[in-house]
């Protein structure tokens, strides 16, 4: 455990070294702030949270950028050091697979979790000045829900590229698969999910074939998780059927979360250690 967390310090130094960590925080602070004083427009005239329409706003955000952050940290963490030679020199100390792999993982995480919290964190500190709705009475919980969430959703695409980064020898087959994961479950999936439902074959789809297509993209279950958390969030997403029937609990889809985490990063952690050097 010990290893693991020298390993995870030292790839979270080298990630704060390097500027575009800081510009990415930066840019999600700044989206975040430009979404919460556009979206906090309408809510004074109604009786919605202004943080409930940016919690809906953050969420659509979060699904195109934080997994390109994500993938963009992992990608190479285990291939490029392959390439420059010091992964067998990291490997020549008295320090286990599991425990290299662990560490660059956690380090990672570590590194968007800050960027999360600062960037959405800002965003939050801003409904607190600007909105004159009290402080009780915003939806603080799923603001919260929606930070956590949001690095689980990095951490899933966190573990997809270090598993790349574990499976294949060049640094470019790398980023090709990276940008190939992000397109295939951010954009590619989804147009074709709305294209079967627009096509014939849509109508002899049941209710229950049509959750499970949708339970099986990551993406996809974080924007249900956030869009249906709270009757707010629901109503403005246009949600507010989904939420109200009770199909899919949140407590399932956080699980879902944390199973999508796993299993890539399981599969990541076999293929380093039958990597050979």
């Amino acid at each position: 455990m010990n290893e693991t967390f020298i390993i995870a310090h030292k790839e979270f130094k080298d990630g704060i070294r390097n500027r575009w960590i800081v510009i990415v925080t930066l840019l999600m602070a700044g989206l975040a702030l430009i979404l919460t004083l556009l979206g906090s427009a309408p809510s004074g005239t109604t009786k919605i949270s202004a943080l409930a329409v940016t919690v809906v706003s953050l969420s659509s955000l979060s699904i195109f950028f934080v997994p390109l952050i994500a993938l963009l940290l992992s990608y190479d963490c285990v291939v490029a050091e392959d390439d420059r030679g010091t992964l067998m020199l990291l490997l020549a100390y008295p320090v286990a697979r599991r425990h290299v792999i662990s560490g660059k993982f956690c380090g990672h995480l570590a590194l968007l979790s800050l960027a999360v919290i600062a960037g959405y964190g800002s965003a939050g500190l801003a409904i607190a000045v600007i909105s004159e709705t009290g402080l009780a009475d915003q939806a603080w919980a799923s603001f919260l829900g929606l930070i956590g969430s949001t690095i689980m959703l990095g951490a899933v695409f966190l573990a997809l590229g270090t598993m790349i980064s574990a499976r294949v020898r060049e640094r470019g087959t790398a980023a090709g698969l990276a940008i190939g994961a992000w397109l295939l479950f951010v954009l590619i999936y989804d147009l074709g999910f709305i294209g079967l439902l627009a096509s014939g074959l849509g109508e002899n789809l049941n209710d229950q074939l049509i959750a499970a297509l949708l339970l099986a993209n990551p993406t996809d279950v974080y924007r249900m998780l956030n869009l249906t958390g709270s009757d707010d969030a629901a109503l403005l997403s246009g949600m507010s059927g989904v939420a109200g029937s009770g199909a899919i609990s949140p407590s399932v889809l956080v699980a879902l979360l944390a199973t999508w985490i796993i299993v890539p990063f399981t599969v990541a952690c076999v293929f380093f250690r039958r990597r050979q050097l």
